[in-house]
């Protein structure tokens, strides 16, 4: 079974890119942040003439997130369970296929909005790490998948690439994706990878591309018997040579 995710930064500028990519990688399940539409703008019918139906929880200009499925899905949630109710940011769709949990999730970047924007940004982790909670509880396979706007360790960027600072690497951010790892999630590129630079990300700004000066702030964790089944995880790099990519490039994961 293949699964991935990819930060798109606007589905309606990068269609194209998402179909070749289908066309030629055919993921059972594909998850996308940033798609920036509400879903009556989301291409479902381009998709659609691929094989893949499609599910979206979108919101005008920002954020926003879609599940693809060459096999049957169905929607569990479509926010994140233990936010408050009035929180309207479409950050999380949790989809059930092939006897898996998949979800696909947009963290919160926590660079603007002062310490308040922080602030959300930890909340939400912490409701992330509850409802990974239960799922383990439940004994629920899963896997967490998305653009988590962490980079875990220093080996995670190129030296120069980001600042003390800044949220993606703050201590806060870092102690609640171990807490994760620590519930007893895999990371599924590192459990393969675990060494040296797996980049995900890179700026458009700074030659960020040329000089391989990038993040690796997209990931999967795999609960333990999903993490069992691994076979493959890595980002598909290619794509960010592409005309007109996107600063993320797709990750994917294999499970026997």
């Amino acid at each position: 079974m293949k699964i991935a995710t990819w930060n798109v930064n606007s589905i309606r500028q990068r269609e194209k890119h998402v179909q070749r990519w289908l066309e030629r990688m055919q993921p059972d399940i594909l998850v996308l942040q940033e798609i920036k539409c509400e879903a009556a703008s989301f291409p479902a019918l381009t998709f659609h003439g691929l094989g893949y139906q499609s599910d979206v929880v979108g919101q005008k200009s920002y954020n926003g997130v879609a599940a693809l499925g060459r096999i049957p899905f169905t929607v569990a949630h479509r926010s994140l369970p233990g936010l408050p109710a009035d929180d309207v940011q479409s950050r999380y769709i949790e989809v059930e296929a092939g006897g898996i949990t998949v979800i696909g999730i947009y963290l919160p970047n926590g660079n603007s909005g002062g310490e308040a924007g922080f602030a959300y940004k930890l909340a939400w982790m912490d409701r992330l790490a509850d409802r990974a909670a239960a799922l383990l509880e439940a004994d629920t396979p899963f896997v967490i998948t998305g653009d988590f706007n962490v980079a875990p360790t220093d080996a995670d960027f190129a030296p120069g690439a980001l600042g003390a600072g800044d949220a993606l690497v703050r201590p806060e951010s870092r102690a609640r994706f171990r807490r994760l790892l620590w519930l007893g999630l895999t990371d599924a590129i590192r459990a393969l990878h675990p060494g040296g630079s797996v980049y995900t990300f890179w700026d458009y700004q700074g030659a960020a591309w040329p000089r391989d000066s990038g993040l690796r702030i997209d990931h999967a964790l795999l609960s333990p018997g999903l993490a069992e089944r691994l076979l493959a995880a890595a980002p598909d790099r290619e794509e960010r040579g592409a005309d007109q990519p996107s600063d993320h490039v797709p990750v994917l994961i294999e499970l026997a």
